[in-house]
């Protein structure tokens, strides 16, 4: 039976072009990606890891072998720990030209969440098809188990699985390269957050992208390949 469930988010993102990548090919980790992703690793080092899974984006699977490889670990794909859907219609668009080609979605994303019309996705569905994801994973594996994901998607897992509202998508969500560990169960229990120590870290490679993400309890933060 596993232990526990070990959320990562992926690491920044080398995006120079400060796209909404979303579902786009061709995003991998920034060098600070890189060792944002190697901090977790290390972070996970004592863990008993039997097994590694990542959504199938380049970001993610490139944080998930850093995880994985040292072990002797391979990278296990499920294409439903991938993206939020909501952000299939913003990728491609620079941030800044996202306000007018798609006036008022991310306002209505950062106000409510929990009811967007406009997504091909509910916040809801996406956060059963990630829990569907996780409980198969806890019913196969023997031991502690990483799941490499995206903002969102993961932050959705987190409150459906721990018997938390869906409105607070927004609050103390996961950085990148964050761990979030969790303990199956009737709720789920979270066990432990880990940030990545970013003042070991050089500055970030994409401020306008790490801006426009960072966000706060109250505000939230942007969306799309995050």
């Amino acid at each position: 039976m596993t232990l526990r469930i070990h959320l990562v988010r992926h690491g920044e993102v080398h995006n120079p072009g400060h796209l909404v990548y979303a579902r786009l090919a061709g995003f991998g980790l920034s060098p600070r990606g890189r060792r944002q992703a190697r901090a977790a690793a290390a972070h996970l080092a004592d863990r008993p890891i039997v097994a590694v899974w990542s959504s199938p984006l380049q970001r993610a699977l490139e944080t998930a072998a850093e995880i994985a490889l040292p072990r002797g670990l391979v990278v296990q794909v499920d294409e439903r720990l991938g993206e939020w859907r909501l952000t299939d219609r913003w990728q491609g668009i620079p941030w800044d030209d996202l306000a007018t080609v798609r006036p008022g979605e991310v306002e209505a994303y950062l106000a409510h969440p929990h009811r967007l019309p406009f997504s091909a996705e509910s916040l809801d569905d996406l956060a059963r098809r990630m829990a569907d994801a996780l409980d198969d994973v806890a019913a196969t594996s023997g031991g502690d188990v990483v799941v490499v994901g995206h903002q969102d998607p993961l932050q959705a897992v987190r409150l459906f699985l721990t018997g938390r509202r869906l409105s607070g998508l927004h609050d103390d969500k996961p950085r990148h390269a964050t761990v979030i560990t969790l303990e199956p169960g009737v709720p789920w229990r979270e066990r432990e957050r880990w940030d990545p120590p970013d003042h070991d870290l050089p500055p970030p490679t994409n401020a306008a992208i790490t801006s426009a993400s960072a966000g706060n309890a109250n505000s939230g933060s942007a969306p799309g390949g995050k």
